[in-house]
């Protein structure tokens, strides 16, 4: 399963949140092997950025790992709202 996280950050934030997530992503990586993604959109809009986190191909119990990760980490203090998560399955093609 891949997770896809969504999230605003003001711009004066955006340095601080990178830091920590890039850490935070390092951490995962190794204690559980899965290589996330940092994404924003290109623009800005009144000040704020949105940003998303990828996690493909996640193991079960990775999004347990995740939140704790976030907490630890230090994240929510530079996110202006919530934390949106998407949960998307590959495609199995239909048996012949």
């Amino acid at each position: 399963m891949d997770l896809y996280i969504y999230y605003k950050v003001k711009d004066a934030d955006a340095a601080s949140l990178q830091t920590a997530v890039a850490a935070m992503q390092a951490a995962l990586a190794q204690r559980h092997g899965v290589a996330g993604q940092l994404k924003r959109r290109p623009e800005s809009k009144d000040g704020v950025q949105t940003w998303m986190e990828v996690y493909p191909s996640t193991p079960e119990g990775f999004a347990a790992a995740l939140d704790s990760a976030v907490h630890e980490a230090g994240v929510l203090a530079w996110i202006a709202g919530l934390r949106h998560t998407e949960v998307f399955l590959d495609v199995v093609p239909p048996c012949a």
